[in-house]
This record gives C-alpha cells, structure tokens and sequence, in this order.
C-alpha cells in the first residue's frame, strides 16, 4: 500500500509537471512565432526604407479620406506631392505644403495665410509625402499581420505602433506594401481621438526629374495672403 501511494502520488505530480510544460509550450510557441512575424515584418520595411533611400526623387498622387464617426466627418480629398533629397511639395485639396529642406511653408486656402516653420518643427505632419512613405523609421514597432489582396494586387499588411504612446497622434498605422513591387500601396492613420485617415496611392515614378524651383515658396503668387511664422 505503501509503495502504491508513493507510485500514486509521483504520478499527479509528472501530471502536474506535463501540464506546466505544456502550458510552457504554448507560451514559447506563441512568443516564438510573434517574434517571427516581427522579424518578417522589419525584413520588408528595411527593404522598401532601402529602396526609398536609393531614389534621387519621386512623384504620387493619392486620393485620401478622413474619417470621424463621433463627430460626423467623412471628408475625401485628393494630392499629389513631389521629393527631391530632402524638399517636396505636396498638395492636398485646396492646401499646399511647399520645403527646401529648412523652412516649410503650409498654405492654407481657405485662410488666406502662409504659416511658415523650421522643418524640424514640423517634422510630423503627415502631409509629408517622404514622411508618409518612410513614416515606420522612427519611434514605431511594427507587427506583421497577413497578406491580403488590394485592387488584384497582393499586399503586405503591418501594424505600426508608437513605441511611446502617450506622446504620439496615433495609436495605430496600418501599411499596405505591395509584395511584388515592394512599393507602398495604402496607409490608414488611426488617431486617438476616433479620427481615421484612409491615403490611397495611385501613382508613383521614381527619378523624374524635378527643377529646383518647384521648392521655392514665392509670396508673389499669393495676393492678399497673410504670412504666420512659428
């Protein structure tokens, strides 16, 4: 009887230590194959950051729309936007954003105003078409979710999430990239205030060439307008 209970009780604890490693297993697996998916996701934006950095410039259109549904707004707009090194120009319904490289100049249409900035300061408006393009370089983690099809084409889809949340727009940023052209076909900006901006690219060529001039902000051309510095 002795040797039975003994027997008995070494039994429910390799039943015990089983279930442990099971459990284990799962929780190794999971964090496994996530790291997995991190790893697949940072492989395909590091690929499409080189390839962006290897371009002398670029033209895209895009059609967009902002979305709010607490507060009603379901706003479409179109833009198109031109980068050369570190200028652009990007258009975006009726509001312009011209930069050499050190002063921005945004103007706003429907103000009449110029508020010109350092780049530095502005470096988060999500006009930027080059910031739009590369937005996952700085101060995000990415997730890869699945692929999925996107007008016949298939598409990588990655979450991006702000490594410091409490000092970020955006809670989350979901990346369409092309897996055939590694080039970026879609971008949905989720902010924390239930606001969702939806760009969809509908062109974009690489090399064009691009006068210097297209980056020169000229008050001339803009009767009437008032100027705002930061």
């Amino acid at each position: 009887m002795f040797f039975l209970a003994q027997f008995l009780i070494f039994a429910q604890k390799l039943k015990k230590m089983k279930s442990l490693l099971f459990v284990f297993c799962i929780i190794a697996c999971s964090s496994f194959g996530q790291e997995v998916k991190d790893a697949k996701s940072q492989g395909i934006l590091d690929k499409l950051s080189l390839k962006m950095k290897g371009l002398k410039s670029f033209y895209i259109e895009y059609s967009s729309t902002t979305k709010n549904a607490s507060t009603g707004v379901n706003t479409p707009s179109t833009g198109k936007g031109w980068v050369k090194d570190n200028k652009f120009y990007a258009s975006y319904g009726d509001n312009t954003i011209v930069s050499n490289g050190l002063k921005q100049w945004t103007i706003v249409k429907s103000e009449k105003t110029v508020y010109v900035s350092d780049v530095n300061a502005s470096d988060s408006d999500a006009i930027n078409p080059k910031k739009l393009l590369t937005v996952w370089e700085t101060g995000f983690k990415n997730k890869y979710e699945k692929e999925e099809t996107l007008n016949s084409e298939t598409v990588h889809v990655i979450n991006l999430y702000p490594k410091v949340p409490a000092k970020a727009d955006y809670h989350t940023i979901i990346l369409y990239i092309s897996k055939a052209k590694n080039e970026m076909k879609k971008v949905i900006l989720k902010s924390k205030d239930g606001t969702v901006v939806t760009y969809l690219l509908t062109k974009f060529t690489t090399n064009e060439i691009i006068e210097d001039a297209k980056f020169v902000f000229d008050i001339k051309k803009y009767p009437g307008y008032k100027t705002v510095t930061d």
